[in-house]
Parts: C-alpha cells; sequence; structure tokens
C-alpha cells in the first residue's frame, strides 16, 4: 500500500456480498463492480433461486458471458440454502469449484428470500457436511417473527439462531453478512474462530434518518434496515481497528426505479458504482486511510483462504467533488444509484 496526500495506491479489492441479478439488467450493472474489483461473492436469491450446483454452473456462464475476456474478474457462486438441500449436491459443487459457500435466508428476511429456510433444524445434516468439508455459510442475520420489532430483529438472531448453531457446530466457517447492529460486532469480537462478518458501505456512511425524516426515502430502504446513529458508529469502529474479523461486502442490490418507489418497494441499495470512493472518503474523513486496504483486500481473502490480488487499484484525492450520476440507465429502467449525502474527493484513476 503507498499513500501520499493526494494519492492511493491499493491491491486490488474483492467484493464478498454482490447481487448481480440476471439478464438486461446483470449486462449493466456488472461493469460497475469488475472497474475496482477482482471478484466478488454473488448472491443466489434470483427468481428461480440457485439451489443446485447445476444452476450455479449455468448462473455462472451466464455472468462470465457477459465480461470480456480482457476483463479479470472472479465470480465466486454461492448456493441457495433450502429445506429441500441435499448435502451431496453442496460438497459436489464445492468440490468441483463452481461454488465457494453456502447463503443462508431465513424464510421472508428479504428480496426473493420465500424459499428460504423456516426451520434451522432441518439443515443439519446439510450444515454437518459443510463443516466437514469447510465450506462457508453466510447468514442473513435476522429473525422472521413479525412480533419481533424490525429493527431488534439482527439482535434475536444472535441469541436464538447463532448461539445454539455455533455451540452445535464450532467448526463451521461463518460469514454473518452485512451486520448493521452493535450487538454483532459485539458478538464478533468475542468469538475466537470460524466466524467474521461483512459490512456494507451504505451501513457505514448513514442511519436510519435518512430513510425516515422529512418523508419516506425508498432509495435508502434496504434489509437489514438501517439503524440508529450509535450502532452506525459500532460499525464503524469494527471496520476500521484493523480486525481481520470484519471486511467489505457492499450488499450492492440494484433494483429498477419502478420496483423501488412502488406500494410495496423492494428493499435494496445500489451502490457498486462508488463504493470504493465513499468508504476512502470516510475512511480518510477519520485519518484512518492507511486501513482502508486491509478493510477493501486483504482480510476477507484472509478468512477465504485465498490469495491476495495482483493488481493494483490507484485513487487520486481531487480538489473538486466527485460528480457522482443519480442513475444507470438500462433495457429494462433506471436504476439510482445510492448517494452517501457527504463530499466525496476521492476517484479512481486506474
Amino acid at each position: 500500500m503507498k499513500i501520499s496526500p493526494n494519492q492511493l495506491v491499493i491491491i486490488k479489492p474483492d467484493d464478498w456480498h454482490l447481487h448481480v441479478r440476471d439478464k438486461e439488467i446483470m449486462k449493466a450493472v456488472l461493469p460497475e463492480s469488475y472497474r475496482w474489483a477482482s471478484r466478488a461473492i454473488i448472491m443466489p436469491n434470483l427468481v428461480p433461486p440457485i439451489t443446485t450446483g447445476e444452476d450455479a454452473r449455468l448462473y455462472a456462464n451466464r455472468i462470465k458471458a457477459c465480461i470480456d475476456k480482457d476483463i479479470n474478474f472472479e465470480p465466486l457462486l454461492t448456493l441457495y440454502l433450502t429445506e429441500e438441500t441435499e448435502a451431496e449436491d453442496v460438497v459436489s459443487a464445492y468440490r468441483k469449484k463452481i461454488i465457494k459457500a453456502v447463503k443462508l435466508y431465513p424464510a421472508g428476511a428479504t428480496t426473493n428470500s420465500s424459499n428460504g429456510v423456516k426451520n434451522i433444524d432441518s439443515v443439519y445434516s446439510v450444515l454437518g457436511a459443510m463443516s466437514e468439508q469447510g465450506i462457508p455459510l453466510l447468514i442473513h442475520g435476522e429473525v422472521t417473527d413479525p412480533q419481533i420489532d424490525i429493527f431488534d430483529r439482527e439482535a434475536v438472531f444472535i441469541e436464538k439462531i447463532l448461539v445454539p448453531l455455533r455451540n452445535d457446530f464450532p467448526d463451521l466457517k461463518i460469514v454473518m453478512e452485512h451486520i448493521t447492529t452493535e450487538q454483532a460486532v459485539s458478538y464478533v469480537l468475542n468469538e475466537e474462530k470460524n466466524l467474521a462478518a461483512t459490512i456494507t458501505p451504505h451501513h457505514l456512511v448513514v442511519n436510519r434518518n435518512v430513510m425516515l425524516s422529512g418523508g419516506i426515502k425508498p432509495h435508502y430502504y434496504c434489509l437489514p434496515v438501517l439503524k440508529r446513529e450509535s450502532h452506525r458508529l459500532a460499525l464503524i469502529r469494527a471496520a476500521t481497528n484493523g480486525d481481520n474479523r470484519f471486511f467489505l461486502g457492499t450488499d450492492s442490490a440494484p433494483h429498477i426505479d419502478k420496483t423501488k418507489i412502488d406500494v410495496c418497494g423492494c428493499a435494496g441499495v445500489f451502490n457498486a458504482p462508488f463504493a470504493v470512493e465513499i468508504l476512502a472518503q470516510l475512511f480518510d474523513n477519520l485519518g484512518v486511510l492507511n486501513r482502508l486496504e486491509a478493510f477493501l483486500s486483504l482480510h476477507g481473502a484472509e478468512f477465504y483462504g485465498m490469495p491476495y490480488n495482483k493488481e493494483r487499484l490507484t485513487l487520486k484525492k481531487t480538489d473538486i467533488p466527485l460528480q457522482m450520476p443519480e442513475n444507470l440507465e438500462t433495457k429494462e429502467g433506471k436504476i439510482t444509484i445510492f448517494d452517501p449525502l457527504m463530499e466525496v474527493y476521492w476517484q479512481i484513476v486506474k
């Protein structure tokens, strides 16, 4: 890593939690990620979801078909865990290097999660096989009990589901995806092995006031939902303290505007276009720019047992704030780009 007052050179980052959708939207959004990322864990919650090794193989082929041969970008596929998932298929897909992990969605927790797990005990045979084979489990950590307040669902999940799960499978590698609370940060910090967490740019730079004050703003609606300021500050401490159990997962989740601005708008923030620039500015504002590379480029690779990327990414600090477009045009409609509501002076130059 090389830092000067106006320039930063880092190992090219990875995105350890990314939605690229499919078909025309995928063609439009992929370049926004491979512009700065060498690898990305691809989420499987399509319609229909990616539930088998063969599904993942075909999806990987569709993704690669959208990437020019001179682009160095590796999609890392995941399987969508259901109560019908077969352990043999998961292990086979992992051994053949078709998938890198398995994603657990509690049924109804987020976009396209209706096929998710209702009873965690029903997938114990799969989790046991994953533990034996070293296959990571990526968890959307929220309960879906309607009696539990939406702002408390992550904390309750940790207590009711995750703690017993880790007691039963201490050797299972787990990533708590897109954590949003002080409780999640504290839980990771107090565990010694086989546990990590991804943190998103939007949960680091805005809180729930942005979504709810002065009128509801649907483009800031995501799941897990934005939390209060004290939780945001806890996430910042986790992301910037150099602890290798925390790393970037953008959870960039594009939806065309007509599905976001609706009577039942979709959850998801599309932050891929300027995720690195926004985080560079945040770390710079906090005086910890020297820790940015670790969060973006090192910690995730270490957890997944993968080599650091060989390429480098250069960012330059300018005198004029970066002009971010409001949306991305696709053949299916416009997708609004995440606005961090702060001036960003860093930009990628190569």
